[in-house]
């Protein structure tokens, strides 16, 4: 039998391998009761060096960082644009979709190529812009109070505009995921009017680079049940993705 030590140290690496553990599988690994990983895991906790749930762990929540857009567009900019390819091979002829603020939403906006008409919902200039460079498309600006950092709108008017408004596919971003917190973004006002633009719509995308994974915001967006795809990259662990798939959300894996 492998010593506390060895236990939490075992722990801890498998943690990092694959994103989350269970209680049952490292109790039948290390060869001991569910007891013992409990309490396990419970001291690790108290180390803040995980963050645990019911029956498993995942690791430590890092808290996001509110940034101006134009400087979260140079983060990990090469996998916002493989996310942002990916996701435009889900537009179709006929499409209305709501394309929602931040700096992955925008890359897809630049990249984005419609197949026949397709009408767009934003709250976002930046958006606005991008997509009023290109043709065939009929673009729907949400109002409201600017917000000058995601120069984006966020208030009670811009849910309004949202009234009388149904479209195919919602494609989000968002500043952090996982399966306790669900997925959020910095501001509550943010998560408001992204929840409301996720209600109008049939089909809900979210685009979401793998250094996201385990970050929490202070506005919850929604619960990860509520996404129908995940279009992320392939630095996102197999056991996490096959957990995603297995709440019944399709994982796209951006190349």
């Amino acid at each position: 039998m492998k010593s506390m030590t060895e236990r939490h140290r075992y722990i801890l690496d498998q943690l990092k391998r694959n994103g989350y553990v269970k209680v049952v599988d490292l109790a039948q690994q290390l060869d001991v009761s569910a007891a013992t990983i409990r309490k396990d895991l419970t001291i690790l906790e108290n180390k803040k060096l995980l963050h645990r749930t019911h029956g498993s762990a995942s690791p430590l929540r890092s808290n996001v960082i509110d940034l101006p857009v134009q400087e979260k567009s140079s983060l990990n900019a090469d996998k916002k644009e493989a996310i942002a390819r990916a996701a435009n091979e889900l537009i179709q002829d006929g499409d209305s979709i709501l394309l929602t603020s931040g700096s992955t939403i925008e890359t897809f906006a630049k990249l984005l190529t419609p197949k026949g008409s397709l009408s767009v919902v934003t709250p976002s200039i930046r958006v606005g812009i991008y997509l009023s460079e290109k043709e065939n498309l009929n673009i729907m600006m949400l109002g409201g109070r600017l917000i000058v950092k995601s120069l984006s709108v966020r208030d009670s008017y811009t849910e309004e505009g949202l009234k009388y408004v149904r479209c195919s596919k919602a494609f989000f971003s968002c500043d952090g995921f996982d399966f306790d917190g669900g997925v959020t973004t910095a501001f509550v006002a943010e998560a408001k009017v992204t929840d409301s633009m996720l209600n109008v719509a049939s089909e809900v995308i979210l685009l979401a680079d793998s250094t996201k994974l385990g970050k929490s915001g202070f506005g919850k967006i929604c619960d990860i049940a509520r996404v129908d795809t995940l279009i992320t990259d392939s630095g996102i662990p197999q056991p996490i993705k096959r957990k995603f798939e297995e709440e019944g959300v399709k994982v796209i894996i951006a190349k």
